[in-house]
């Protein structure tokens, strides 16, 4: 039976919204994830004897299995099944979690960090991919995007908060034990209520020279950078593992080139639009992760704001994330291009950034942090909606994983790369101040005080006067490579993938005009 791309999707899932809801809740409890335990490390390293050395791992761990194993999570996905992949990986996300939060040691506490990425990396683009399938029209897919993005995009924020309050009136453990509560009520209800369109699944055989190859460069690549932040970059294994990382990415995407059957078929890349949505988001991560470390030290070391207070401090971010993704972006995608969001919505972030290069010891929140905030979350959920929704637009559906896995990888790699290079450059600013203001910071008392706070406030503002170029920079990017048409508009669909395919009008997937 032969239908055009441009007729209306038949007979749409009735139990889809119900699955939104499940879906949304996992995709919570993954980002949730990411900074919940950054607020908790403190305490767990005190009472499990870890070292100040090892430290770190409690993060790398999780980072270096998520990264990754995104690509090979995402075609797992594609070949099994999304609604099978995510049960899997909800359930697996459980059972680390707990593992994580009866660790008894240093070495149990890592291998359930390891574990959770694992899973995680299979259960995030199952999530992402199954918005993709489930949600054709694109009235509703702008909806389901709006939601989703809003939850990628605040809930690191919310991490923070709910962080706080386990650590200070609980027990570090929680922040943990939290995880299975959130997985128990999604894989139920998506075991239950999803129904996962038929003919969707890639039966390929699994590209075992691509896995190999992905996983061992993804992890090089955020292992280098990770280590950078501690090590510097002029280390001899920060180097190796750039160098390495190069060479396998590089034989990667050679054999990606030759074999019959791809992990990641060069053509979900090499679509200008998903390029260039790939590409802008991990840059615009990259500010973010940035400003996420620094606001946190700011507000607790130099404004001496509790845990608690300090995750409700990012408040004013996730209110405009969310009024940003679901209140503008959600309302004009079916209107406007999707660059004409994307750039705009990354312009506004980088104002909100601009505004808090102006930082010192003695900055108002009010006046200066809650605006910044306010700005920031509006154009970030802006253009994370979009940018989530063409991710995966007119992708061949058999491909919908790893595409959905690309998008994961993008924010994975911006977030290591954030974090060690405007981390280094902060470090850098204050080293600077301190040695141009020796002599007051060596008399000691509250002057010497003072010139820490200001030379520590010195190094961030350096660092967000990176971070304004860099989402200056992804505006350009989106502005200049994607160039779409609104859902709807008519024109020949961006699959990638060969238009017209039998799976994609399988999919029904609304027209877009380049």
């Amino acid at each position: 039976m032969s239908k055009t791309a441009a007729t209306p999707p038949l007979a749409a899932d009735p139990s889809r919204w119900k699955a939104l809801v499940f879906i949304a809740l996992a995709q919570l409890m993954v980002v949730l994830d990411a900074t919940i335990v950054n607020i908790a490390l403190p305490s767990a390293q005190t009472d499990l004897g870890i070292s100040d050395g090892n430290r770190q791992w409690v993060i790398t761990a999780y980072a270096l299995a998520f990264g990754g194993l995104l690509l090979f999570g995402g075609r797992i996905a594609d070949k099994w099944g999304r609604k099978n992949a995510f049960v899997v990986g909800l359930t697996g996300f459980a059972l680390a979690s707990a593992l994580g939060g009866a660790a008894n040691g240093e070495a149990m506490m890592l291998g359930a960090r390891a574990l959770q990425g694992a899973f995680g990396a299979l259960l995030a683009p199952a999530a992402l991919s199954l918005l993709a399938v489930m949600f054709t029209d694109a009235k509703e897919r702008a909806k389901a995007f709006g939601i989703y993005g809003a939850i990628a995009g605040g809930g690191g924020a919310v991490g923070l908060i709910l962080g706080g309050f386990l650590t200070e009136y609980l027990n570090w453990r929680w922040t943990f034990f939290v995880n299975i509560p959130f997985a128990i009520v999604a894989a139920v209800g998506a075991w239950l209520v999803i129904r996962e369109p038929a003919g969707g699944r890639n039966r390929a055989p699994l590209d075992i020279p691509g896995v190999i190859l992905s996983t061992l460069g993804l992890v090089a690549l955020v292992y280098g950078f990770t280590r950078a932040e501690s090590a510097g970059w002029s280390d001899g294994t920060t180097v190796g593992m750039f160098i390495a990382s190069a060479v396998l990415l590089a034989a990667f995407v050679y054999t990606e080139s030759k074999v019959k059957s791809p992990l990641l078929p060069l053509r979900v890349l090499l679509e200008r639009n998903r390029g260039g949505v790939y590409l802008s988001l991990g840059l615009a991560v990259i500010a973010m992760f940035g400003l996420f470390l620094f606001l946190t030290y700011y507000l607790q070391i130099v404004k001496g704001f509790s845990p608690v207070q300090t995750g409700f401090a990012f408040l004013p971010m996730i209110v405009g994330m969310i009024t940003g993704s679901t209140q503008i972006g959600a309302r004009l995608m079916t209107r406007v291009a999707p660059r004409l969001l994307m750039g705009p919505g990354f312009l506004l972030a980088a104002t909100g950034m601009l505004l808090l290069t102006q930082l010192e010891v003695g900055s108002s929140y009010p006046a200066l942090i809650l605006p910044a905030q306010l700005l920031l979350g509006l154009g970030m959920g802006t253009a994370f909606m979009p940018a989530m929704s063409l991710a995966t637009h007119g992708v061949n559906p058999a491909d919908a994983g790893v595409a959905s896995a690309m998008v994961n990888t993008s924010q994975q790699v911006g977030g290591a790369i954030g974090t060690a290079l405007l981390n280094t450059i902060a470090a850098s600013a204050t080293t600077a101040y301190l040695t141009d203001h020796a002599a007051e910071a060596s008399a000691g008392g509250a002057a010497a005080k003072l010139v820490q706070a200001q030379a520590m406030v010195e190094g961030y503002s350096s660092a967000i006067w990176w971070a304004v170029g860099i989402l200056a920079a992804s505006s350009a990017i989106a502005l200049t490579l994607i160039n779409t048409g609104r859902p709807g508009a008519g024109g020949p669909v961006a699959s990638g993938s060969g238009s017209g395919s039998a799976a994609d009008a399988e999919l029904k997937v609304p027209v877009i005009a380049h």
